[in-house]
């Protein structure tokens, strides 16, 4: 048995341990659409102060979808204040891949705003292929990726001060969600930095020739960076989702440690991208907030929760992607319901939701699902 394996079955105890000592009783279908419409605003974002950092010396020129939720009927109902999401894409995505995540908030009540990091999306990729680009992503991109948020949250922010739509944005409780390259986006700015000291040992050539995961060679790009302290982070994000995040060297156990907020990984055992264990597994035993979850997919790969887009580079295969996608995707749309309504929206009626007894209930075949809220490194070497 794998060491993947071992973790996976020990973390699968460990959820059934608590499911019967506590259990919950749930109402109602998370995975389901919510009662409000939506309207998708495109805006283009130019951020002129980047040039110091951007590949090239060029403003840092990127789109935006924002879902602004509609109540149907009479305006006066209306929310006072809305919760905000931002959905951070990852390497060779763009922002149409979590298009029925944002849609499924929305539709709960959730402003979403989704940017396209251009130096890490779909286009950067075919650019890449057809020649016109020579690598996949630039150093830069670790701290470009931050900074978009962070400027959109400043445009957000200034839109604020004058259009009544944007008013009612709850712009200083907001939540971030991001997958794989959007799951270093995301830690960086909950306040992991950049560490600089552990990408030296783990991009070591004999520590690259021994290994067999791939996101460490997008993770080592990073030692191209001047060893600096780009402050990524921001206080307005005060909470996190990762799908499938590479950490391990970027960030590592002394930059996890630092992240405060609540924080859910979301993790597929059959990740060959960004392997579960060294990448989800061992960087959640890092983590000291006081709200953590992790939820493993048993049999989830690295594309289980993502959709195709009309500007995909490569169409991934299917036995690539995994089994039963949209089962995936159903999976991801209940528990960040849940994630962002207890700790973005203070809804703490859904709390019951982030629990080993729902995760139960929800699991169905052939994607298993389990939750735990703490992991040792003792258990998982157990």
């Amino acid at each position: 048995m794998t060491q993947t394996n071992r973790a996976t079955a020990r973390i699968q105890e460990l959820t059934t341990q608590e499911a019967n000592s506590i259990p919950v009783v749930v109402n109602g279908d998370l995975a389901g659409r919510g009662s409000f419409s939506w309207r998708v605003e495109p805006i283009r974002l130019i951020d002129r102060s980047r040039r110091f950092v951007t590949a090239l010396g060029r403003d840092r020129v990127f789109p935006v979808d924002v879902y602004l939720p509609q109540s149907r009927g009479d305006l006066r109902r209306q929310p006072r204040s809305i919760p905000v999401v931002v959905i951070s894409h990852g390497l060779g995505s763009d922002r149409q891949t979590f298009k029925y995540l944002a849609e499924h908030l929305a539709s709960h009540g959730f402003a979403v705003a989704v940017p396209e990091h251009p130096g890490s999306s779909a286009k950067q990729t075919q650019a890449l292929l057809s020649g016109t680009a020579s690598e996949v992503a630039e150093p830069s991109e670790f701290v470009d990726r931050p900074l978009d948020v962070k400027y959109l949250l400043d445009e957000l922010t200034r839109r604020a001060g004058s259009d009544p739509e944007y008013k009612r944005l709850n712009l200083n409780q907001v939540g971030v969600l991001g997958q794989s390259f959007g799951g270093y986006t995301v830690f960086a700015l909950a306040g992991a930095p950049i560490n600089f000291i552990q990408l030296q040992k783990d991009c070591e050539p004999t520590a690259l020739d021994e290994t067999l995961n791939l996101s460490l060679l997008l993770q080592c790009r990073a030692i191209a960076l001047p060893p600096l302290d780009y402050s990524l982070s921001d206080p307005r994000v005060k909470a996190i989702i990762a799908i499938n995040p590479v950490v391990s060297g970027i960030l590592g156990q002394a930059g996890l440690s630092q992240i405060k907020v609540p924080t859910l990984i979301l993790s597929g055992n059959a990740d060959t991208v960004a392997p579960a264990l060294r990448e989800q597994i061992q960087p959640f035993s890092w983590l000291q907030a006081i709200d953590r979850y992790l939820v493993l997919i048993d049999r989830g790969t690295h594309f289980s929760v993502l959709t195709e887009s009309s500007n995909d580079a490569f169409v991934v295969p299917p036995d690539v992607v995994g089994p039963a996608p949209a089962l995936a995707r159903r999976y991801t749309n209940a528990l960040s319901l849940a994630f962002f309504q207890t700790h973005i929206a203070n809804q703490p009626s859904y709390r019951p939701y982030l629990s080993a007894s729902y995760v139960k209930t929800l699991s169905q075949d052939p994607l298993t699902l389990s939750l735990v809220r703490s992991l040792t490194t003792d258990q998982i070497a157990k």
